[in-house]
């Protein structure tokens, strides 16, 4: 081998390494984006879970208020 193989070598490998690099932060900043995402629609549900038992609260007060009238209602025809 030449000297100026014995020096290709080595600057071969290290082009490889540095674009091994590149491809993984490329990878690592696709991977931040998508759990970004993830973690939004995860927020959106709890949000979406929150105003969901709220509203099941309205409608047992609501229910409860009907049995209420209800029941005024029939004991007055009495």
């Amino acid at each position: 081998m030449s000297e100026h193989q014995v020096r290709r070598v080595p600057t071969a490998l290290l082009v490889a390494l540095a674009a091994q690099a590149v491809a993984g932060l490329v990878w690592a900043g696709g991977a931040a984006s998508r759990i970004g995402t993830l973690e939004d629609r995860v927020a959106e549900q709890r949000m979406v879970a929150e105003r969901l038992a709220r509203l099941e609260e309205q409608s047992l007060a609501t229910r409860a208020a009907v049995e209420r009238i209800e029941a005024r209602v029939v004991s007055r025809e009495s």
